[in-house]
């Protein structure tokens, strides 16, 4: 039953394909182009141009992040400048000679003088002109708390002075004198028991090395506080 009634369905389908073909309306033929006036070029549709890829592309540089900046090299190492080095070389026999061995030095010396240097039988070191009794008891008490002994006032009208040692050999008090430098306290060497005689030195901040000094001749050297050549 199912069967002839999709049958009967399609012969209407069929049917009514068939009548729709029979009567549908003919088609319009084409319609020509208007004509154109003699010499007027027609106008004719034109397509858009076509932007190349390459130029629509956009640049790499643009969109992509930054790239990070090369790491700095590190920094060349610098040598380390070595501490200034102060010296006395001599003795020498009389002014001329040492100021002869102070023109041959060139800039192995830096800042060079030539001293004149009493010597004598003891030396003593001493901090002068300190002020009066009350001044000197002041510093007495900062030399104390400085771990320093070895020290007395001396009374030289309304100033004082204090002694800190005497010493047989003036490279002893020389120590002595670098001693208290290092303290902080600006100490003398001052001859005592009677002059013998004097003697010239050179002292001067050492920006050469030692043969260069050795080149001097210098009888001897010494080391001598920075701060006295100030």
């Amino acid at each position: 039953m199912y069967v002839r009634a999709l049958i009967v369905v399609l012969a209407i389908l069929n049917a009514g394909v068939a009548l729709w073909w029979a009567v549908r309306p003919a088609a319009s033929p084409p319609v020509p182009p208007p004509a154109v006036a003699g010499g007027v070029a027609s106008l004719q549709q034109i397509d858009p141009p076509r932007t190349p890829a390459a130029a629509t592309a956009v640049p790499a540089s643009a969109t992509a992040p930054s790239a990070a900046p090369a790491a700095a090299l590190p920094a060349k190492p610098v040598a380390p400048t070595p501490a200034d080095r102060c010296l006395r070389l001599g003795p020498y026999a009389d002014q001329a000679a040492a100021e002869a061995a102070r023109t041959a030095a060139g800039d192995a010396l830096r800042t060079p003088r030539v001293r004149e240097v009493a010597d004598a039988s003891s030396f003593k070191v001493m901090l002068t002109g300190v002020g009066d009794r009350d001044a000197a008891q002041a510093m007495v008490a900062k030399i104390k708390a400085a771990g320093l002994s070895d020290y007395y006032i001396v009374g030289n009208g309304a100033q004082s002075d204090i002694a800190l040692g005497q010493y047989r050999s003036r490279e002893g008090a020389e120590r002595r004198q670098a001693e208290l430098a290092a303290a902080g306290f600006a100490a003398q060497v001052v001859p005592s028991g009677g002059t013998t005689g004097s003697r010239w030195w050179i002292e001067a901040r050492v920006a050469g090395d030692d043969a260069r000094l050795r080149a001097l001749h210098a009888p001897g050297q010494r080391s001598l506080d920075c701060a006295a050549l100030r």
